[in-house]
């Protein structure tokens, strides 16, 4: 059975691929800062149904801490990290810039240092669409440029994706990076367009 970490597990991508992990039988480890960017209740709910799982273990923690994720690390050799943990929301990134360099940048070197000194075989992380930023041709293409992000939150994410490019060259990482547009479903952000349409 695999070993399998997921920061951002009470988030709602964090929340979904824990409970499928679990039903197909593996062991989840779940990290989560469980911040107040949103309503806390929806956060600890999902949690709760992890929670009720034998197989799913959960650490509340700051990625930004330093040290905290090294002892998640320390106690487990885990096969797969899923690092879906971020300050999410490009207008709260106007006036709270430091929350993202925390989390999506000091986060994402925590992250990958953990995996650097643990020997995880592979490094999946979420960036976003937005780091696109003013690119003007449709359908954007994994190929296109991306140097000219738009926000403070598109510019950590980006930045989140040099340093995984870095790691994977100069220590062997295998890493892969999603970049996601607005993604729903239940369980969802209720601050994502979807919900504040209905």
């Amino acid at each position: 059975m695999a070993q399998y970490l997921i920061t951002g597990a009470a988030g709602f991508i964090g929340f979904h691929l824990a409970r499928r992990l679990l039903h197909d039988g593996q062991s989840v480890v779940g990290v989560d800062n469980v911040n107040p960017y949103y309503d806390v209740r929806l956060k600890r709910d999902r949690l709760a149904l992890l929670q009720a799982e034998s197989r799913f273990q959960f650490v509340e923690a700051d990625l930004a801490d330093h040290g905290a994720l090294g002892k998640v690390f320390a106690g487990i050799p885990f096969d797969v990290v899923y690092h879906l943990a971020a300050q999410a929301g490009v207008r709260h990134s106007l006036t709270h810039p430091q929350d993202y360099v925390d989390s999506n940048v000091t986060g994402m070197l925590e992250v990958l240092e953990g995996c650097r000194h643990s020997s995880v075989r592979h490094l999946v992380f979420a960036s976003s669409s937005s780091v696109y930023g003013s690119n003007a041709r449709q359908p954007f293409r994994e190929s296109d440029g991306c140097d000219h992000p738009l926000s403070v939150y598109a510019a950590t994410k980006r930045c989140g994706e040099l340093l995984a490019h870095s790691y994977s060259h100069l220590f062997g990482l295998p890493a892969t990076g999603m970049r996601f547009f607005t993604v729903y479903g239940p369980w969802g952000r209720p601050d994502m367009a979807l919900f504040r349409f209905t």
